[in-house]
């Protein structure tokens, strides 16, 4: 895609949403263990959750899962029964769910203040919006692209409605490489944390451990990802 198209229709999923996930709302109980996401980009249900992680200030290993995806796919239906997407495992309290509405109810009641958003909380605005977002995106972060696996999992400092980190997670869901999402959105206290380790305040930033690269600008992060790990 050209890239100012590009980023003009990611600008459009996040105004769609009406810039779900850009700021931390009121926070609860911190988990010690991150949470583990099986989802992908495309799916306007998995949206849903991403923003609820972004606004509760929670880290996720996320699994992509695009279609046709050889490694996470089977791992959900081992797992859970079924290919159903988003499907969220919790090892601090041994759960496990599919269905997004469950799921976000779940997040804020166990890590936030107990009561959803409005942006979150109502079932068909919410899952209309939340389907012209993807829309707007035809079919990025929705198929996979063949990839080889990576070592260990990338690291990605991200917040659910910036258009720019929307880019360089499709990439990485296309590529279907597993890797730690970091929410930073506007209010996260671990923004000054993220900045001492960066140099600035600036997402998206990927940190790849498998070769020690750290990269800025989600037109470099998709190059990276294509020339390192694209078959």
């Amino acid at each position: 895609m050209i890239r100012a198209l590009d980023v003009a229709t990611s600008f459009a999923a996040s105004i769609a949403r009406l810039g779900a996930g850009m700021a931390v709302g009121p926070l609860g109980t911190r988990p010690q263990r991150p949470l583990e996401l099986y989802e992908f980009e495309g799916c306007p249900f998995c949206r849903k959750v991403r923003e609820a992680l972004s606004m509760l200030d929670l880290d996720a290993v996320v699994y992509p899962c695009p279609k046709n995806g050889p490694r996470f796919r089977p791992e959900v239906v081992r797992r859970g029964g079924k290919a159903l997407f988003p499907y969220l495992v919790d090892p601090n309290r041994d759960v496990a769910m599919y269905e997004s509405d469950d799921i976000v109810r779940y997040l804020f009641e166990t890590y936030g203040d107990g009561s959803v958003p409005r942006v979150l909380g109502l079932p068909i605005v919410t899952d209309v919006s939340s389907g012209l977002a993807s829309a707007a995106r035809l079919t990025s972060g929705v198929r996979y692209r063949s990839a080889r696996p990576p070592t260990a999992p990338l690291e990605l400092w991200s917040f659910e409605a910036s258009p720019y980190c929307r880019i360089a997670r499709e990439a990485l869901c296309e590529l279907e490489l597993p890797y730690v999402l970091h929410n930073v959105a506007k209010g996260s206290p671990k923004r000054d944390a993220f900045v001492r380790r960066s140099g600035k305040m600036q997402v998206p930033y990927l940190v790849d451990p498998n070769t020690s690269a750290a990269t800025f600008e989600s037109g470099d992060i998709v190059r990276y990802l294509d020339t390192t790990y694209a078959a």
